[in-house]
Parts: C-alpha cells; structure tokens; sequence
C-alpha cells in the first residue's frame, strides 16, 4: 500500500469510526493502518496518527 493510499484509507477509517487511526510501517517496508487503541509495537515504526477530534 503506498502512504497516499494508507493515508486516505486512515482518514475514512477516523471519521468513519470515529477513533485515533495510525499509520505504520512494518520491519519489511510495508504500510499498514490499524486503530491506536489495538498497537502495541515499537512506538518508532508509526508513521501517522489520525485522531478525529483534532482540529
């Protein structure tokens, strides 16, 4: 997944269900998106967060 992609699927996913959504990159290079809540990795390996509420 390229980061424009990760990031607009991130975006929808935030305002859709309303949650802190990050972007992150996986040890061999690939993008990922998850909800903030669910990571317990290495807190170096997030690229983006998304949170809704901020302005």
């Amino acid at each position: 997944m390229s980061l424009n992609d990760a990031h607009a699927f991130a975006f929808s996913l935030a305002t859709t269900l309303m949650t802190t959504i990050i972007i992150l990159q996986a040890g061999d290079g690939t993008l990922s998106v998850m909800l903030a809540s669910e990571y317990d990795g290495d807190s170096a390996a997030i690229i983006r967060e998304i949170d809704p509420f901020a302005s």
